[in-house]
């Protein structure tokens, strides 16, 4: 297929495609007689897997060097295993901290919807991060009144 096509097929553009090959990301295709880039379909697996990668978080130096060990065949296994390995604990953390945030989100989320239902809610004791000071979700905590131990601050951020 031509570039125009796998452009078409990868969701890539063709620039894209160019740099790609350029950098060493994607093996350098055949030309034709006319010296267009002819690319075998399997690239699109190439292509697909490298979006994943990117999709993940890996940066391109990485990317490149996993690029590189795949040129070396069999007697790269390891190295890429290894390469793959590590950023699969990276990936593993990133999911840790975004199940966090998500955690966080939810808890503000949460405390606007008791705020819009009329609850009476006093910002300045609910945490958007889960701490040991932050108030339960289902307590109530009345707008005058504050907790043992805290100081109630008037530029409370909701």
């Amino acid at each position: 297929m031509r570039i125009g096509d796998l452009a078409e097929k990868s969701g890539l553009s063709t620039d894209t495609l160019r740099y790609y090959e350029k950098i060493g990301l994607m093996p350098r295709p055949l030309r034709d007689g006319g010296g267009r880039r002819v690319y075998d379909a399997a690239i699109l697996r190439w292509i697909d897997f490298l979006d994943r990668l990117k999709s993940t978080g890996m940066g391109i130096k990485d990317r490149l060097h996993y690029a590189d060990l795949r040129t070396k065949g069999a007697a790269s296994l390891t190295e890429r295993r290894e390469l793959l390995e590590q950023h699969r604990q990276k990936v593993a953390g990133d999911i840790v901290r975004l199940t966090e945030m998500l955690d966080v989100l939810d808890d503000k989320i949460d405390l606007y919807r008791r705020m819009e239902a009329g609850e009476t809610v006093d910002p300045t004791f609910e945490s958007c991060a889960r701490t040991e000071h932050a108030a339960p979700p289902s307590k109530k905590v009345p707008k005058d009144e504050h907790r043992p131990g805290t100081r109630p601050r008037a530029d409370a951020e909701t």
